[in-house]
């Protein structure tokens, strides 16, 4: 995909992984639509970086567990600029649940922010991008999709909905639009693990190091603007964990 010009919707990238798949996108022409919850503050130093880079962006909240939330997002990205070429799925949350510990309430949240959320967000993402030709859809997703760990069940089966709902929508939604996922490991640890954790995480891939969000942002670039000819692909960016 020629990326120049062309608009790019990243959930949740107010922070964190997502800030750096916008900034990564802004470095290749696109205009952006950063989307938020409540990380308002944050979301605006994006956009701002983004602008700096000489392309336009916009800070745009939304609670996307909410379809009728959803549907606000996509109307205001249609109002500013009436097209939307890439969807990146990024916003998620990770509550540690133990299995003793897990409520209806939390499994809910967890479902309705990791999967339905980004469903109804490419849901009424699809008609935008077809009204300009079709484009890319791009979802975050585990690689505890493939190799779960414990304790954090609602959030592991979130993700594994993810690798099916990617290879579903790439289905559907042939040729028009490419729908593919990637599934980061070790690339941003939980805020509560200490050094000795992650020096155990570190030993446990292929590569011997941690990875950065910056991979990730890469992974995407990739799928992105460097090929036009994957769909329905789960690509693993882990550092060779799954196999160490």
């Amino acid at each position: 995909m020629e990326t120049t010009g062309k608009v790019a919707l990243v959930t949740g990238s107010g922070v964190r992984v997502g800030k750096r798949i916008a900034l990564a996108l802004a470095e290749r022409g696109m205009h952006i639509a950063v989307h938020y919850h409540s990380s308002a503050g944050p979301a605006e130093e994006t956009a701002s970086e983004i602008r700096a880079l000489g392309v336009e962006a916009e800070a745009l909240q939304g609670d996307l567990a909410l379809t009728e939330s959803v549907r606000a997002l996509i109307g205001a990205i249609d109002e500013r600029w009436a097209r939307l070429d890439v969807l990146v799925n990024s916003a998620a949350i990770f509550p540690r649940t133990p299995w003793a510990e897990i409520d209806e309430a939390t499994w809910d949240r967890t479902l309705d922010v990791n999967l339905k959320a980004p469903f109804f967000t490419a849901w009424h993402a699809v008609p935008l991008m077809r009204r300009n030709g079709g484009g890319k859809i791009i979802n975050i997703a585990d690689w505890a999709a493939i190799r779960p760990y414990k304790n954090y069940l609602p959030y592991v089966i979130s993700k594994g909905g993810i690798v099916t709902m990617t290879k579903a929508m790439a289905r559907e939604l042939a040729p028009e639009i490419a729908v593919n996922a990637i599934a980061p490991g070790p690339v941003m640890l939980p805020e509560d693990f200490d050094a000795a954790a992650a020096e155990r995480i570190r030993k446990g891939t292929l590569l011997q190091r941690l990875g950065s969000p910056a991979d990730v942002a890469q992974s995407v670039v990739f799928l992105v603007a460097m090929t036009d000819f994957v769909t329905g692909h789960v690509l693993v960016v882990d550092g060779g964990r799954l196999l160490a």
